[in-house]
């Protein structure tokens, strides 16, 4: 899978790049999210490197056979029915893996949307996970990892320190569909 997607992303022009360092557990941060291109370049980012990565689904998802297929390429099924928040779903399926990467979207939407969720920061912080800062940039058609943060617990000053890091690097499909919300 790893040639393969390299391949396409070549043929389109776009450029993955990561820190050489995966730590065995982490948040991936990936912003913007302003497109439905978004899902489809950040798996074909992440095979081309090699790596694997989980991300959130709706339990209602994973039925026969479309469950073997979403799983296949790193489905997380979310049971919106059980009493657990779905950060302590997530914390707990970081505690029941020795390897595990889950990508989330904070913004929670590919529409505009000033006030991002923080259950990336809350899952990272409770699961005692760095967070791997992913970017997608589609003026420069680049993808990448550019740094790993490690939570201090110190909410504000960590959100801030994340915030400010999308503020510099970000480069959204539609300009008009993201923010970065102040502190």
């Amino acid at each position: 899978m790893k040639k393969i997607s390299q391949l396409i992303l070549g043929i389109f022009g776009w450029k993955p790049y990561a820190i050489p360092e995966e730590p065995v557990k982490s948040i991936l941060c990936v912003a913007p999210h302003t497109s439905n291109w978004d899902f489809i370049i950040g798996k074909l980012f992440y095979w081309a490197l090699g790596r694997k990565t989980g991300f959130l689904m709706k339990k209602s998802w994973f039925f026969f056979p479309m469950g073997y297929l979403m799983r296949a390429m790193g489905g997380v099924p979310i049971d919106r029915s059980k009493r657990t928040s779905v950060t302590q779903q997530m914390i707990n399926e970081f505690n029941s893996r020795e390897k595990f990467h889950l990508a989330i979207t904070p913004e929670g939407t590919r529409s505009m949307n000033k006030r991002w969720k923080l259950g990336f920061y809350h899952i990272a912080v409770g699961a005692g996970v760095p967070i791997q800062l992913a970017v997608i940039h589609y003026q420069k058609k680049e993808m990448g990892i550019k740094e790993i943060f490690y939570p201090t617990g110190n909410e504000n000053e960590d959100l801030k320190y994340i915030y400010d890091f999308y503020r510099k690097n970000a480069g959204p499909k539609s300009d008009d569909k993201f923010a970065v919300p102040e502190i």
